[in-house]
């Protein structure tokens, strides 16, 4: 029986009780950068995860490219819901299973796939809270070398996505929001040093809530309770909720956050800024 889950977080003590138990799989999202801005670039983390080391047991799930639509117009746009049963059948995810993703940042990555799943109608998914650093740090055990990816015979169709929920939303929804038609707080989960010294203004009306806000220095793991709360005062009595940052990353951690909190009408930007400056090039931030 796969392990049940009460919170969009797991703590690494509930991750090493439960290492080993049927039907979980866990998943390592870590992606590497290099720039600021639009000269952003993305690379895969898989070498790190087999030379650096890995949860036992967990499975490198990439996110840059099979869980991320290959002809999207800006990085990470999110996949279709066929590519994205086979990138998660091809990991050994199945319909009754419990997933548990981490990476070895600030849990951009991790929450970005946590959304992904959700997105698609799978609830039984969680991010480990402090990932990997906060499991390495603890002097938990750590695995060196890589595991299959592949732990369906290919062609299985063990599991399927759900119809996909109303989680994301697009530039025209934001432009309604910017012009007060359709209301909703938008929130910018980036912070000034990945959006480097220039770029170009943000999306007007934002209120700024930075990953960094979010999350305890000392311990990489999410604030708590009341501290939680506190990051979010400005926003957090809204109807509606809209993240956004660079590409559509950063902006899941604030998503999963305001989850925690049991806001229920909380939606990412797929695309994010990079979206909105293509489409918006003359936008003022206020």
């Amino acid at each position: 029986m796969a392990p049940v889950l009460t919170s969009p977080l797991v703590s690494t003590q509930w991750l090493a009780d439960h290492l080993g138990a049927d039907e979980l799989v866990v998943l390592d999202a870590s992606v590497h950068t290099s720039g600021t801005g639009l000269e952003t670039t993305w690379r895969s983390a898989e070498d790190a995860y087999a030379d650096r080391g890995h949860v036992p047991g967990a499975r490198y799930a990439d996110l840059l490219d099979d869980f991320s639509a290959p002809d999207g117009d800006v990085p990470f746009t999110r996949p279709s819901a066929e590519r994205f049963e086979s990138a998660a059948g091809r990991l050994g995810v199945t319909n009754t299973s419990t997933v548990v993703v981490y990476d070895d940042g600030v849990g951009q990555w991790s929450a970005r796939l946590w959304w992904i799943f959700r997105s698609f109608g799978f609830d039984s998914v969680a991010v480990l809270d402090g990932g990997f650093t906060k499991w390495r740090d603890e002097g938990r055990p750590v695995r060196i070398g890589s595991l299959a990816r592949s732990a369906q015979a290919p062609g299985s169709h063990a599991f399927l996505a759900g119809e996909e929920r109303p989680l994301w939303v697009d530039h025209d929804r934001v432009r309604r929001a910017t012009t007060g038609v359709e209301p909703a707080a938008l929130v910018l989960a980036a912070d000034d040093t990945a959006l480097g010294d220039d770029h170009a203004p943000v999306i007007p009306g934002s209120t700024a809530i930075p990953v960094g806000a979010l999350v305890d220095p000392d311990t990489n793991a999410y604030l708590k309770g009341r501290a939680l709360e506190a990051a979010f005062a400005e926003v957090i009595g809204s109807d509606e909720i809209v993240t956004y940052c660079g590409v559509g990353t950063a902006a899941c951690v604030d998503a999963l956050a305001l989850t925690v909190l049991g806001h229920d009408r909380v939606q990412v930007y797929d695309g994010s800024l990079i979206d909105w400056w293509r489409r918006e090039p003359e936008s003022v931030a206020s």
